[in-house]
């Protein structure tokens, strides 16, 4: 019993937070006149199987540690490249990152390519993927979480009262501490959004580039945000999907996963409705909505195959990304209504195991936890966390009190060594993002907080369907060749624009 409930755990993670005025930032790139070239070979073992049938070439890139000391510790940072098809068509590279923060992106062009990823941006590009800091075979971080701990994903449990909040904390409280004790080489502090927008610009220079393009997802929108302000007159174009809001998450930015849900969960409501037959789960969206709360104050009594309320919620919101993942999720939630533990536990094993499974939660959470704590001051009251869920359970019922909970950020031992970045708006006219209307982790709002932000900068496309992830990994006509249009042609929308439902 315990073992599936820690596989559940894992499964729900797959989804997937005032400083002093002494503070100054560190400059945006520490001088290096000649950056040392890149030298192509074998990728990984598990890179390759992962890339497979695509062959992929990886390298790594020296970076500082910390760029307030560029003479000191150094570390090495892995990518792989996926060179352009057409040698007379190519101009230049697309760097490319999958979000997180704390997910491997070495082999995302071949997934990319699998995806359908149009022949004109293969042409025109060299694909650059890459683990950043802290991830993966980059200068690994941990912090020794494991599936059995009470630490095992990056959204806090549902809090069904203010004791679970205070029950919380002592959890996140703990998993701060136990990162500070596993932080043997001092790296943990230097994993930072603006780092790895430093990381960046370093990679570029050693592959020889005068600029880079850039293609990001979810977190990787808030790298690229980076890296744009930062480096302006070295971003070429640079597209952000599934926007956050910002150059970093926050408190808010993980919140608002709570509308993202609101907003997405009545497609999943008309889909199951729609099949009562089958799932059984209601005949209209109202009744399948309810459905939803009374299995999941059930299951927060009386567990079925170790798989509790917050769980529920949990994995309800992971299945929320992409459309194809509406029948698990109905038959998980079938499966559940029935009380029947061999179907659960078969389904959810299934999830666990389907695709890339992770030999470990231990470092996509550990860098989560250091990027998101890293990059800004978090409240250190208990209470500002209890005010929260309760306001976010009213208004986001659906999952407010998970995302509103309290998380390591108010524990954590180290203080932000600078501001966030600043969104700047000098620059090219070179940044479009692109943003699903119906979004469970990125809510449209963080891509017209964006835009915004990058006022003269950038253009807004709305994509009208729901799931995480629109260029590529949706499939609207529209998006695709708007987006594949500016990667190849340059071609920017001259205004915001809306791609209807496909």
């Amino acid at each position: 019993m315990k073992r599936q409930r820690s596989t559940g755990r894992s499964s729900a993670l797959a989804v997937v937070l005032a400083l002093s005025g002494s503070l100054a930032p560190a400059p945006a790139v520490a001088d290096e006149p000649q950056a040392p070239r890149v030298r192509w070979g074998t990728c990984p073992k598990d890179v390759v199987a992962e890339a497979a049938p695509t062959a992929l070439q990886c390298a790594t890139v020296p970076v500082p540690a910390d760029y307030a000391d560029p003479k000191g510790a150094r570390i090495d940072l892995m990518i792989s490249r996926l060179a352009g098809t057409n040698p007379d068509k190519r101009r230049g590279m697309l760097m490319l990152n999958p979000g997180g923060p704390g997910a491997s992106g070495l082999a995302l062009p071949a997934l990319l390519v699998a995806r359908g990823l149009p022949a004109g941006v293969l042409d025109s590009y060299d694909l650059i993927g890459m683990d950043t800091r802290g991830v993966g075979h980059s200068a690994p971080v941990t912090c020794g979480f494991t599936e059995d701990g009470p630490y095992t994903a990056n959204i806090p449990p549902y809090a069904v009262d203010d004791a679970a909040v205070t029950a919380q904390a002592k959890v996140a409280e703990q998993a701060a501490e136990q990162c500070a004790r596993h932080d043997r080489n001092g790296l943990l502090r230097h994993l930072t959004t603006a780092n790895t927008a430093r990381d960046l610009d370093r990679i570029r220079a050693s592959l020889g580039e005068e600029k880079t393009s850039y293609l990001g997802y979810s977190y990787g929108t808030a790298l690229g945000a980076a890296y744009a302000s930062m480096f302006p007159e070295r971003s070429d174009r640079i597209v952000l999907d599934s926007n956050i809001g910002d150059t970093h998450l926050d408190r808010d930015g993980i919140r608002r996963y709570a509308l993202g849900m609101e907003q997405s969960f009545p497609d999943f409501a008309k889909w199951a409705a729609a099949r009562h037959d089958s799932y059984g789960l209601g005949r209209t969206p109202a009744q399948v909505h309810k459905t939803y709360f009374t299995l999941s104050e059930r299951l927060d009594k009386a567990p079925v195959a170790g798989f509790d309320g917050n769980l529920l919620r949990q994995y309800t919101f992971s299945q929320l990304f992409k459309k194809t993942q509406y029948p698990k999720l109905a038959q998980q939630w079938q499966a559940l209504a029935g009380g029947d533990d061999t179907a659960a536990r078969r389904l959810l094993t299934q999830h666990a195991t389907a695709g890339k499974a992770s030999s470990s939660i231990d470092n996509p959470l550990a860098v989560f936890a250091a990027v998101t704590c890293n990059d800004v001051e978090w409240p250190k009251n208990v209470d500002a966390y209890r005010h929260g869920v309760t306001k976010d359970r009213r208004r986001y019922p659906l999952f407010g009190a998970a995302t509103a909970n309290i998380t390591p950020c108010a524990f954590w031992p180290y203080a932000p060594s600078e501001p966030p970045v600043a969104v700047n708006d000098d620059g090219p006219r070179n940044v479009l993002l692109v943003q699903n209307l119906r979004d469970a982790p990125t809510p449209h709002h963080g891509g017209k907080m964006l835009r915004q932000k990058f006022t003269d900068r950038s253009r807004l496309l709305s994509v009208d369907d729901t799931g995480h992830g629109a260029y590529v990994l949706g499939d609207n006509p529209c998006a695709l060749n708007t987006t594949t249009r500016y990667l190849v042609e340059g071609k920017i929308p001259g205004k915001d624009m809306l791609c209807r439902a496909g």
